[in-house]
């Protein structure tokens, strides 16, 4: 393959960016985004490299950042960097290294992005990462909505090698006498995407050595089919869903004739948190006498006559509730919370009580719960500056009293909503949003 043709044909094809328009690039070090970094050059496309060092490595982790900043230093590139001190912040978050390293270099390089007006960013996945991801989805069973790999084009983020096998690039970085540094971990099959890599996909190349382009193939198939799937269930739960004020009502009869029927049941009862364990049970309910019900964390279903009726369980003293699907509606405490996804709206509105955030940005399960010491967040508008909400109650007088009953949305450990007062600057909406979460708070 000759890669840097191939590399320019499909961004001439893909028209990921417009020619004048700058590339943030995330780069590590490795030899992936090393030859990510020359392609771009080679082509001429502007573009400017951010680089993030999580200090979990020590001197090797000190190179990594020096190479990529020579590398930028002898091209005229502009470089951004930053430390994290991981190992804290993953403790503090009480989530594992790799996923705290995510967050954090995803915060940052979309911030500086937004920061220096760079239209995408881009990043050095190549067709190999898109086969591991499928196959730890199918692993980890997270059904259709895990067939369709890694998207070439994600709102803002791009990643331009996507068509290439690691093969390729290594190749590329040999003969272009590319300098680049490994990391030892890769060579670790402690996670499961290293277990993947480097036992399982060479173990099935043995038997089919074009493994990594057939399913590739195959990936840009079934995210097709993803698409006629969605619209597929929102077909049928426009012909089976009726709200009834805060309630929602499936008749029976229609339900029990759709097929297949565990898959329309999981489409239509996830949304409200119940877990596909417990579809066979909801099914149990279509022949059920009447009173008979079954519950969420959040929602019960109500055999009653002719329906199963879903209502929202009233939690008044639960001091944090789960939500793993939306639309719902929730009695938290003294205020009444509902949650619908919608396009973004072309005004924004003034109210406090209403929250819109980028759908892109959020994780299922949310968290609903009263705030605590120790909490901080970005106040929207505040160019990304960490505060504690206790100081920022403080700042805004707010009264010991109404402290009681100040609920916060948490999202993958991070606030994305203190309710009724103030949204987050990483999950407000921007240009290329296309879907929001709409919240409501109002009083019971």
């Amino acid at each position: 393959m000759d890669l840097l043709k191939e590399f320019q044909d499909n961004w001439q094809k893909k028209q990921f960016a417009g020619p004048q328009q700058k590339i943030l690039l995330a780069v590590s070090g490795g030899v992936d985004s090393m030859v990510m970094a020359e392609l771009f050059h080679s082509s001429k496309i502007p573009f400017a490299i951010g680089h993030c060092n999580y200090q979990l490595r020590g001197k090797e982790a000190d190179l990594d950042e020096q190479l990529v900043k020579d590398w930028c230093l002898n091209r005229s590139v502009t470089f951004h960097t930053i430390r994290f001190d991981t190992q804290q912040q993953a403790d503090d978050w009480k989530k594992g290294i790799q996923e705290t390293a995510r967050i954090l270099r995803y915060e940052w390089l979309d911030a500086i992005c937004k920061e220096h007006k760079y239209a995408k960013l881009a990043t050095a996945h190549h067709a190999n990462d898109n086969v591991e991801t499928l196959l730890m989805n199918l692993f980890k069973g997270t059904g259709i909505s895990g067939l369709h790999g890694i998207p070439e084009q994600n709102a803002d983020i791009i990643r331009p090698l996507l068509f290439a096998q690691r093969e390729d690039i290594k190749q590329y970085a040999e003969l272009n006498k590319i300098i680049y540094r490994e990391d030892a971990s890769n060579a670790k099959d402690t996670y499961l995407r290293n277990a993947v890599r480097l036992n399982i996909i060479p173990a099935v190349q043995k038997l089919v050595p074009e493994v990594i382009g057939n399913i590739n193939d195959s990936i840009g198939r079934f995210a097709q089919v993803e698409q006629l799937y969605k619209k597929a269930v929102e077909h049928e739960r426009k012909k089976l869903v009726e709200q009834r004020g805060n309630d929602f009502y499936i008749p029976i009869l229609k339900l029990k004739k759709r097929q297949p029927l565990e898959t329309i049941c999981y489409e239509l009862f996830a949304p409200f948190g119940f877990s596909s364990a417990q579809i066979p049970h909801i099914i149990e309910l279509l022949n059920a006498g009447s009173g008979r019900y079954i519950t969420s964390a959040s929602h019960r279903i109500l055999r009653d006559r002719n329906f199963l009726i879903i209502t929202a369980i009233l939690p008044q003293q639960a001091d944090i509730i789960n939500i793993d699907g939306v639309p719902c509606k929730i009695q938290a405490g003294k205020y009444h919370f509902s949650f619908i996804t919608e396009k973004t709206p072309k005004m924004i509105t003034a109210d406090k009580n209403i929250a819109l955030i980028d759908m892109r940005r959020l994780e299922y399960p949310i968290i609903l719960r009263k705030w605590r010491t120790g909490d901080y967040f970005y106040p929207l508008g505040m160019s990304m500056k960490k505060k504690k909400l206790s100081r920022f109650l403080i700042d805004n007088k707010v009264a010991v009293n109404d402290k009681e009953h100040l609920w916060v949305l948490e999202c993958s450990k991070r606030i994305a909503w203190v309710a009724g007062m103030r949204l987050d600057e990483r999950f407000k909406i921007t240009d290329t949003t296309e879907l929001v979460l709409r919240i409501e708070m109002r009083p019971s």
